[in-house]
C-alpha cells in the first residue's frame, strides 16, 4: 500500500498524457448534443470518486449530476428514463456485477455510457460506448490508493472536456501529489498517538467531502477503526454532539470557498477539547489543531482533493502497521467484490 501510494505522481501523469486526446474529442461530441443529465455509478472506493465527480462536474459544467442507486436496476428491475443522459461507470476492476448491470440498463434506455476503469479489457469496457483507462498499473494492495486518484484525474479530464476547457491546469496535479508525499515523516511521527483509537469522525466539505469519505473507508478497512464521515455542514446539524474531550476528529481544510466554515469548526473543536488532526496549508487553522499536518504548498481548492487525500492514505497505512495489521491484506476482503 505504501509503495503504491508513492507511485501516484507518475500514474497521474501517465493517465493524463495517455487519455487527453480522446477525452477532448469526446467532449466536442457531447457538447454538440447538450447533455441534460450525468449519472455516475460506482461502489466502494470508486463511489467516493463518484461523490467527488458530482461536485466537480456540477461546479465546472452546470450539468445536473446524480449518483446512481444500483439496486433500483438490479433488485427492483426498474428501467429509468435516461434517454440523452450521460451515464459514467467508475470501477477499478471493471468487473463489478451491479455497476455493469446499470450500464447495460442505461444503454438500453438510450443513454450514452462511459467506463472509467483500470482494466481496459474488462466487462465494463466491453459494455460502454467509450472507455477511458487509468494508467495506475496493477494494484496489489486490497486497499485502493493509486487507482482512486487516477479515477479523480479522469473525472477532471471529463469535466474539462465537457466544459470546453483545456488540460493545462491538470498538468500541475502530479507535482502537487509529489509534494504531498513529503509529509510521510511528519505523519509517521504522529500516528503512534492514535494507535489505540477505536472510533473517530472524518470531516470535509464540497470537493473534499469525498476525501473525508475515502479516509474513513481506508481507516475502517485497514485498521478496523469505526470511522464516520460527514460534510462539515451536516456535522453541525447534530453529530457534533458526539464530540467530547479527546474525541478524534480528522479535518480536511484546503483554502477556498469552504475554508471559513471549516476554520470556525476547528475553533469549536478546540473549545470542546477534541483531538483534532487537520490537513491544511493555512496557518490560521493549523494553529487550532491538536495535530496539524501542514501541506507543503498552497493548492487551489478545485485541485486539492488529490494532494489532500495522499497524506490521509499514508496515515491509514501507517496506523494499520502501528496497530499490528497488514494494510495490504485486510481481513475478510478481496480485491474484487461482486454484488447485485
Amino acid at each position: 500500500m505504501l509503495r503504491e501510494i508513492h507511485e501516484q505522481p507518475a500514474a497521474l501523469d501517465r493517465t493524463l498524457r495517455a487519455e487527453q486526446r480522446r477525452m477532448s474529442r469526446l467532449g466536442s461530441r457531447l457538447r454538440a448534443r447538450s447533455i441534460p443529465l450525468i449519472v455516475l455509478v460506482a461502489r466502494g472506493t470508486s463511489d467516493n470518486a463518484a461523490l467527488f465527480g458530482r461536485y466537480l462536474l456540477e461546479i465546472t459544467t452546470g450539468i445536473p449530476v446524480s449518483l446512481a442507486a444500483p439496486s433500483v436496476h438490479t433488485l427492483y428491475r426498474r428501467r429509468l428514463a435516461l434517454g440523452g443522459a450521460l451515464v459514467v461507470g467508475i470501477s477499478q476492476s471493471g468487473e463489478g456485477t451491479d455497476i455493469n448491470a446499470v450500464l447495460e440498463s442505461s444503454k438500453r434506455a438510450g443513454a450514452t455510457t462511459l467506463a472509467l476503469t483500470n482494466n481496459g479489457r474488462s466487462r465494463m469496457a466491453q459494455i460502454a460506448d467509450e472507455t477511458f483507462v487509468s494508467r495506475a498499473g496493477r494494484e496489489r494492495s486490497v486497499a485502493a490508493t493509486k487507482t482512486y486518484t487516477c479515477q479523480l484525474m479522469l473525472l477532471y479530464m471529463l469535466a474539462e472536456a465537457l466544459g470546453g476547457g483545456d488540460f493545462d491546469p491538470l498538468r500541475r496535479i502530479p507535482d502537487y501529489a509529489a509534494a504531498a508525499l513529503d509529509l510521510e515523516p511528519r505523519i509517521a511521527g504522529v500516528v503512534e498517538r492514535y494507535r489505540f483509537m477505536e472510533r473517530c469522525v472524518v470531516v470535509g466539505r464540497a470537493l473534499n467531502y469525498a476525501s473525508a469519505s475515502e479516509l474513513a473507508i481506508k481507516l475502517m478497512e485497514t485498521s478496523y477503526v469505526l470511522a464516520e464521515r460527514f460534510s462539515s455542514a451536516d456535522f453541525l446539524h447534530g453529530p457534533v454532539a458526539l464530540v467530547e474531550r479527546h474525541f478524534p476528529v480528522f479535518l480536511f481544510a484546503p483554502p477556498g470557498k469552504v475554508f471559513r466554515d471549516l476554520r470556525a469548526l476547528a475553533a469549536r473543536l478546540r473549545r470542546l477539547q477534541a483531538d483534532s488532526l487537520v490537513f491544511s496549508s493555512e496557518r490560521s487553522i493549523l494553529e487550532l489543531a491538536t495535530c496539524p499536518i501542514e501541506l507543503p504548498r498552497r493548492v487551489p481548492d478545485l485541485y486539492s482533493p488529490i494532494p489532500y487525500i495522499i497524506p490521509g492514505q499514508i496515515f491509514a497505512a501507517r496506523l494499520a502497521r502501528s496497530k499490528g495489521f497488514s494494510p495490504d491484506r485486510p481481513r475478510g476482503l478481496s480485491k474484487l467484490t461482486r454484488t447485485l
